[in-house]
């Protein structure tokens, strides 16, 4: 009898076992999100300003500062969250020049780091300065060219590209805005937007070009859509009357993703493109969805969380011993050429890699 027990047991279906247990727990030592989450938070606190063009604080690094806090939080490293904030102090004085102007979804998206340290100090500096990045998304400024008022007449924001890169930098800063006011009406814009460029710009098997007339899957651009859907449906309110829509379209990716990855965990540069090299950024915003998807039961653990971990167990050898990422693609406009996508330079430490690691660190942390 004991035998038959064991025999039974030992052969049940992958399926099953996974189902019963929590495989995105108990990772070996050098491979925990706590010890990853810490090796990279503290480079980013003694990094150098990333700028654009040596003017303005880069989205990618807010992106890194966001996750970094979100990381600081889960493991209560309050040491780590002073420094954090104390890197944004001169901001408010001496370095102001390098705050980004309002006049771009790539500048304003640094209103929700703004908006993030209110929450956790409850100083109003932060606040008005978010709100002000927030906001003026929707403001038409004077100067605007007819094609961004025509967007703004429709009630979408008159920075509205359909470019995929969007569908994180205009909803991380008015998600953020939501979570501080509890104003549904930053909740709405997100959605709305959302919605659109999902009805534009998805394509049949769930994946986005890099641009309408630049038919690849480039990994980092999917990569923000799949984030921006995966952070925007934990907030959007499931009776939201844009969440069946948005919910549809982070589904029919997250599968066509998970056919794609690599048997080491990995994705590539493109997608689809079975010669080309994996790519960290891009791996890890897709893993990052899948986590999310796996902690609030839109995805079925059984599924998706096997492959969640081999994604995370491929990404940490990545990390060199200076703890930064390496294989980060650069930043990448739209071309019409396959080549050149792998021809692209690959960076070691580019916040747009540093970022996506400390998200995956800090949403494996969370209870």
């Amino acid at each position: 009898m004991c035998k038959k027990v064991i025999f039974f047991v030992c052969f049940l279906p992958v399926h099953f076992l996974f189902a019963q247990s929590d495989v995105l727990t108990g990772f070996p030592e050098g491979y925990t999100p706590g010890e990853v989450g810490k090796r990279l938070a503290y480079n980013f606190v003694n990094a150098r300003h990333d700028l654009y063009a040596g003017r303005y604080i880069h989205y990618a690094e807010v992106c890194t500062w966001n996750g970094a806090l979100d990381y600081a939080l889960q493991v209560k490293d309050e040491e780590l969250v002073k420094l954090l904030q104390d890197r944004f102090e001169p901001l408010f004085t001496r370095e102001k020049v390098l705050l980004p102007p309002m006049n771009h979804v790539d500048y304003n998206m640094f209103g929700s780091l703004a908006l993030k340290l209110y929450q956790i100090t409850n100083d109003k500096r932060y606040l008005d300065m978010g709100l002000e990045y927030a906001d003026s998304q929707w403001e038409v400024p004077e100067n605007a060219k007819p094609e961004e008022k025509a967007w703004a007449e429709k009630g979408y924001s008159w920075q509205t590209r359909l470019w995929i890169d969007d569908m994180y930098m205009i909803t991380v800063v008015q998600n953020e805005a939501y979570k501080v006011t509890g104003d549904t009406k930053y909740i709405d814009r997100a959605a709305k937007e959302m919605v659109l460029y999902l009805d534009d710009l998805q394509r049949p098997n769930g994946l986005f070009y890099h641009a309408p007339d630049v038919p690849y899957y480039w990994a980092r651009g999917d990569g923000w859509m799949a984030v921006g859907m995966a952070d925007l449906l934990r907030d959007l309110p499931k009776d939201h009357k844009d969440y069946a829509r948005i919910m549809e379209g982070y589904l029919t990716m997250m599968e066509s993703l998970k056919n794609y990855q690599r048997p080491d965990g990995m994705w590539n540069q493109l997608i689809d493109e079975p010669d080309f090299w994996s790519e960290t950024s891009g791996t890890a915003m897709f893993t990052y969805a899948f986590i999310r998807g796996i902690q609030q039961g839109w995805l079925d653990t059984a599924e998706y969380a096997p492959a969640a971990r081999n994604a995370w167990m491929a990404m940490v050898p990545y990390i060199d011993e200076r703890n930064n990422v390496t294989e980060v693609c650069v930043g990448t406009g739209k071309k019409n050429d396959k080549q050149y996508y792998y021809d692209r330079p690959r960076l070691a430490g580019d916040f747009h890699g540093q970022a996506p690691y400390l998200w995956c660190a800090a949403a494996l942390l969370e209870k």
